[in-house]
């Protein structure tokens, strides 16, 4: 694991005086770092700085590896609890056919149900440019076959040029 934060213990150790806690979590207080040192080898233990940017930084007496085996178990787990959001995005033209768009829209309900974002694009070319109200009428068309479907969904940008494309956001809705 490259993302790894790496720990210094005992002689690694560069301040003078340190925050110590012992094997239990007790506190200990502020001491040199030598009586600190001494304290975890009379235990058998080491001193592991735990959070270096403390003034002054703070130490647990504790037995280094299994002590770098928790933080990996505690790293695995959360890990395993996030969610990965992707952007999903889908393209048309605002001159697109009924059955396309039913389409397109049965493909934005998979993308939201799977938990992604979806960015709704409209193309617009030559002198569709002109006639920008018609990509607003399509994805406004959209937005009504997802209720239809009862897909349910939040837009978190509505529609707005971006150069030749207009493009809304829609994300999935938190309720389950």
């Amino acid at each position: 694991m490259a993302d790894r934060k790496e720990f210094r213990i005992n002689r690694q150790i560069h301040a003078r005086e340190v925050f110590v806690l012992d094997e239990n979590n007790q506190k200990k207080g502020v001491m040199s770092f030598f009586d600190a040192l001494s304290l975890a080898e009379e235990a058998g233990l080491d001193l592991v700085e735990i959070s270096p940017s403390a003034n002054p930084p703070v130490c647990r007496i504790t037995d280094y590896g299994k002590f770098r085996y928790e933080q990996e178990k505690r790293l695995k787990e959360a890990k395993k609890n996030q969610t990965i959001v992707k952007l999903r995005e889908i393209r048309m033209q605002p001159k697109i056919d009924v059955n396309d768009l039913n389409v397109k829209t049965k493909a934005i309900g998979e993308f939201l149900a799977g938990g992604d974002k979806c960015k709704v694009t409209i193309r617009f070319r030559g002198r569709e440019l002109a006639h920008t109200e018609l990509g607003k009428v399509v994805l406004d068309r959209i937005l009504d076959l997802l209720t239809e479907k009862g897909i349910e969904y939040n837009v978190d940008s509505q529609a707005q040029m971006e150069g030749r494309n207009m493009s809304m956001l829609l994300s999935p809705s938190k309720k389950k």
